[in-house]
């Protein structure tokens, strides 16, 4: 048995938390603990690379993702989806068996990687809502093509990110649900009227909702508009000043409820690397701003985020003006309904921890130590 303190964000009072194989066991009040926050480990479902390591630039290896997992575990990430973005039938293939390997082969992966996120390749071929993906493989949604990135990776895929406007989509959708998979609706330039049928056809997901769109849009009706009004439709958001600006995403929360809202880092790969112009696999002249914001070099479009998920949920809080506890809400028990039930800090629950310090009006939490199934895997 191991015990863990802490301060509950909610509460704002020490808390104990047992542990005992790898699971809480029990969560009891403490007079005297560890000056940190104790809180569930971040979900992230959304993250394409981090600190110059890439899984869309066509080989991934079981080392690429222990290091990514080594990487997020220093910024609190305790279970998260690789996300490969559009690309060829056979560079899916690839990443998606590589994934399989490198879980079957080490314990930190398979616990930290319940499945992948497939952002595409049935996405907008217009510039602006493809973003950075590559117009070349894009295509209409193949349910044979599903089936075989399932064969090769075991059933791996948990999620696919689809514009609905494609030929064939609402059947696609149907089959993905039968089979237990998430679909979200994202890089679209659909009608409301295909949004609506998308969510009635069992899609249940916004991936970046504000994100992934033209530049300008009707006034109204838009494809945005429709999916915040959706209940069918839970939303991520990626809450890093650049790619919402605080009073569009305090407005969307709003639209959404705190119970349909999620936040998503879509890190790529320059996330964290120094400033400069990048020439990437995806999105070609990639440029990080001093500041931070990765966009495709001489447009205004992005090209990923930069920031991990512990500063969305910081930057998060100060946008929307929300406890703290509510948005580590949205990064652990809001995604982890979705993954198997991970982010929940309660009896029963699997002791994925993280303790971290947060002076308020931090635009970033400061992670300190992290759990994985009840073993310390980053910290003293």
């Amino acid at each position: 048995m191991a015990i863990v303190g802490g301060i509950d964000p909610r509460t704002g009072k020490g808390i104990l938390v047992e542990i005992a194989d790898g699971t809480i066991s029990a969560i009891r009040p403490a007079e005297k603990t560890a000056t940190a926050y104790l809180s569930a480990g971040l979900v992230d479902l959304q993250v394409n690379g981090f600190r110059g390591l890439d899984l869309n630039a066509g080989a991934v290896t079981s080392s690429l993702l222990l290091s990514l997992c080594k990487e997020l575990l220093s910024v609190g990430v305790t279970t998260w989806l690789p996300t490969l973005i559009t690309a060829s039938e056979a560079s899916i293939a690839q990443a998606l068996e590589a994934i399989a390997a490198s879980r079957a082969g080490h314990q930190l992966i398979a616990d930290m990687v319940p499945g992948v996120h497939v952002e595409g390749p049935s996405i907008s071929d217009r510039d602006g809502p493809r973003g950075a993906h590559p117009l070349a493989h894009v295509r209409p949604p193949s349910i044979a093509e599903f089936d075989r990135w399932q064969r090769v990776s075991g059933g791996l895929v948990s999620m696919v990110t689809l514009a609905p406007e494609h030929d064939g989509t609402l059947d696609y959708i149907r089959a993905l649900t039968a089979r237990g998979v998430i679909v979200a609706l994202g890089h679209t330039a659909a009608t409301p009227e295909q949004i609506h049928a998308a969510a009635e056809a069992g899609a249940t997901l916004s991936t970046h909702l504000g994100n992934g769109a033209a530049a300008t849009l009707p006034r109204h009706p838009n494809f945005i508009w429709a999916q915040l009004a959706d209940d069918r439709l839970t939303a991520s958001f990626i809450a890093d000043g650049w790619h919402l600006p605080a009073d569009t995403f305090k407005a969307m929360l709003r639209a959404k409820g705190m119970d349909r809202a999620i936040l998503v880092s879509d890190m790529v790969a320059l996330a964290g690397m120094p400033p400069g112009l990048y020439r990437q696999p995806v999105g070609g002249d990639v440029e990080v701003s001093p500041e931070g914001r990765i966009g495709v070099a001489g447009t205004p479009y992005l090209a990923g985020a930069s920031l991990p998920l512990s500063a969305n949920v910081a930057m998060a809080a100060e946008m929307a003006g929300i406890p703290l506890a509510d948005a580590l809400l949205l990064a652990t028990a809001n995604p982890g309904r979705l993954v198997r039930g991970r982010g929940r800090l309660e009896v029963g629950a699997r002791a994925d921890l993280i303790r971290f310090g947060w002076p308020q009006g931090n635009r970033n939490i400061n992670v300190r130590e992290t759990w994985v199934h009840g073993e310390k895997v980053f910290g003293r």
